[in-house]
């Protein structure tokens, strides 16, 4: 996920050692409303200390409310609210009750995933990375778009991975029913987080709306909770103590910065659409085609939300 391919013009001095506080450095969030799904851990934890820290008021949605109170206690100006990405039902009451308590949503920030989980079908039988990662945040999406578009300039972001060429959408199996494989099944929900936010930003320029897709890079965080000390020390991360390998993770809030970057940086205002990394907009990402437009009709269909139909 390093060495990125980047153009330069967004060239703004942030970069892969930046942290989330020094691309916030400046940039006032009073009165702006953001939330951030998985924003109690890891760098998302980190994005909303941040935002908070920048005057916004940063509303978390967590599958474990409880946990989320804790790991936020003394965040003045974040709020937790109750959210499961895979039950429909759930993400269709976080909005309800959103929309009763804020007319506006400035900043929406899909962070919350899953990596490399064993195989588990969530809802209607969906495989749970594809749900957690795309289907339910394409879902809150579309259930939160009245106070997105009513907030004049929005943003969506949605975080990412490091993208590979050889990922793919599979397009006659996506559940994985014809034989699951974990990673196979995560590189085909993070490519769907950049396609989803390709045609989110067709769908929502209009609007006043504009979306983006990030690579964090490399972060050693919970999200790692389903992989042995083994796998990960096969793959170079680790060693045989669960020492990270030098120089190859950064720390949650410089993984943060991307994601704060592109949810608040002046320089992306004539921007939407974008893969991004280090702080900058990426060539590295793929060329989709038709692609996004048909993952987005696919998404439709699962979900029966559509606010562009």
């Amino acid at each position: 996920m390093e060495d990125h391919a980047t153009t330069g013009a967004n060239d703004d001095g942030f970069g892969a050692t930046s942290t989330a506080d020094d691309v916030l450095a400046g940039i006032d969030l009073s009165g702006r409303t953001v939330v951030v799904t998985g924003g109690y851990s890891g760098l998302g934890l980190a994005a909303t200390r941040s935002l908070a820290r920048a005057g916004a008021l940063v509303i978390v949605p967590a599958r474990r409310p409880d946990a989320a109170r804790r790991k936020l206690a003394g965040v003045k100006g974040a709020e937790v609210d109750e959210l499961d990405l895979a039950d429909l039902d759930s993400v269709r009451m976080f909005a309800e009750r959103f929309r009763r308590g804020h007319d506006t949503l400035d900043i929406l920030i899909a962070n919350a995933g899953v990596m490399a989980c064993p195989e588990t079908r969530m809802g209607p039988g969906w495989e749970a990375q594809f749900a957690t990662n795309h289907l339910g945040h394409y879902a809150l999406t579309n259930l939160l778009w009245p106070a997105l578009t009513a907030a004049g300039r929005a943003r969506v972001v949605a975080v990412a991975s490091g993208y590979n060429p050889d990922w793919s959408i599979r397009w006659d199996d996506v559940r994985f029913e014809r034989g699951y494989d974990k990673w196979a099944a995560y590189a085909q929900s993070k490519l769907a987080n950049i396609l989803f936010a390709r045609h989110l930003d067709r769908v929502g320029r209009a609007h006043g709306v504009h979306a983006f897709s990030v690579n964090p890079g490399w972060i050693l965080t919970s999200l790692q909770r389903h992989l042995t000390i083994g796998e990960m020390v096969a793959a170079g991360w680790v060693d045989s103590d669960g020492n990270p390998a030098p120089g190859l993770f950064r720390t949650p809030e410089q993984g943060a910065a991307s994601v704060v970057w592109a949810a608040t940086s002046p320089l992306l205002d004539d921007h939407g659409g974008d893969y991004c990394a280090d702080c900058r907009i990426s060539r590295d990402g793929p060329e989709d085609g038709d692609e996004a437009a048909r993952l987005w009709a696919l998404s439709a269909r699962l979900t029966g939300l559509d606010v562009a139909a």
